[in-house]
């Protein structure tokens, strides 16, 4: 790797089109405009035969971008994919022994919510540092298993289909909040699936998505949790699935607006090719960044083997050694100053690491992220390092 040259000191030339790279909400479809809202049915109930009708399409059509089986069950539920996730917690857990992979932020968060709020007996937490996944071979698929695929704070994704056996006794349930619309899903070896409209597609917050299998559903109606469930977690009603929440009659009332946004974003992913487009223009944003970190002497991928690293959530962690040298603090503050000039120079916003992930570089790379804008703003990260190093 060849260290910075005098000349990355030079304010780039080249200035990305949409400097937005925050992990969530994330950048709009290229070609948006507040126009897309336009026939948002603002003022009108959402129990009206044109707004289930508006919010059943965004289940068909997210249903079909992603390829969800037909005989899964897909809802529109509130409180983005982290209410999601919960209401598959609180509502199916409890029947078998629980193991919970912790790699990252959210996944830590939802064994936290396993092993403390929900207290469950049998519950077995592996975990891995960021940049690495717990051993899979330690995973029990007798037990329900609970994971993400693909770590939003870590930049670390599950290799592929094949982490998971084509049989297993217990439910999988799976966080895809980043993965969804950007990378392959087994569905055949996923029992729930959640997401939220925020990501990849950069769609709006505060509504989330859940699909069911039938083993789920089965397990939904046989098993009666047991404990008290809030009324925005509740999918049966005397034993039976709540049908109408996978056609669009939502527990709560969502914003007519996001669901216009929602639906903006779907049909603009279909209309460019479907899932294999989108899952081509992020994989595109990780070659980008891929070829510039290896070539820089000053980053690395905070997820080291290549095969489960992320390109939706591409975190990086600074190796210079006047930077590792400095203690937490002292980072967060030189992190702080680097983001500030590209903020004040308006060529790369909401860029630092998660709060909880070790202090670095996030740079979202979901579909709706142009690789052009990635390519151009990789020099300007150059030169505000630059700026911040020590100099002589």
């Amino acid at each position: 790797m060849n260290a910075l040259s005098p000349s990355v000191l030079s304010r780039p030339s080249v200035r990305p089109l949409n400097p937005c790279f925050s992990s969530g909400p994330c950048a709009k479809r290229p070609g948006w405009t507040v126009g897309a809202l336009s026939g948002a049915l603002v003022g009108r109930s959402h129990r009206s035969p044109e707004g289930r009708a508006r919010l059943n399409d965004v289940i068909v059509r997210s249903r079909r971008v992603l390829g969800v089986p037909q005989d899964w069950h897909v809802g529109i539920v509130p409180a983005s994919d982290t209410g999601a996730m919960e209401m598959a917690l609180w509502s199916l857990l409890g029947e078998r022994p629980v193991d919970v992979l912790a790699f990252e932020s959210f996944s830590a968060l939802w064994a936290q919510d396993i092993t403390a709020q929900l207290a469950l007996e049998g519950t077995r937490v592996l975990k891995a540092d960021y940049g690495s996944l717990p051993d899979l071979a330690q995973v029990n698929w007798a037990h329900d298993v609970v994971l993400a695929w693909n770590g939003t704070t870590s930049g670390v994704r599950l290799p592929g289909a094949e982490a998971i056996p084509a049989e297993h006794d217990g439910l999988v349930i799976c966080d895809a909040t980043s993965a969804a619309f950007a990378m392959d899903l087994p569905w055949d070896r996923l029992d729930v699936v959640t997401w939220s409209w925020q990501k990849a597609l950069g769609g709006e917050a505060a509504h989330g998505m859940i699909a069911l299998s039938p083993r789920a559903v089965a397990r939904l109606e046989s098993y009666k949790a047991p404990r008290a469930l809030p009324k925005i977690f509740r999918m049966t009603s005397k034993g039976a699935l709540i049908e109408g929440i996978f056609r669009g009659d939502t527990i709560n009332t969502p914003s007519m607006l996001c669901v216009e946004d929602a639906l903006d974003g779907l049909i603009w992913a279909e209309s460019i090719g479907g899932l294999e487009a989108l899952k081509a223009r992020s994989q595109a944003s990780l070659a980008v960044v891929s070829e510039w970190v290896e070539k820089t002497d000053w980053v690395e991928f905070l997820a080291r083997n290549p095969a489960e690293r992320s390109s939706t959530a591409i975190c990086l962690r600074i190796i210079a050694p006047w930077f590792t040298a400095l203690d937490a603090a002292a980072q967060g503050k030189a992190l702080k100053a680097m983001l500030a000039l590209l903020e004040t120079e308006g060529v790369g916003f909401d860029l630092a690491s998660y709060r909880d992930a070790p202090t670095g570089l996030r740079i979202w790379g979901g579909a709706t992220v142009e690789a052009a804008d990635v390519s151009a703003l990789l020099p300007w990260l150059d030169w505000a390092f630059a700026q911040i190093a020590p100099q002589g």
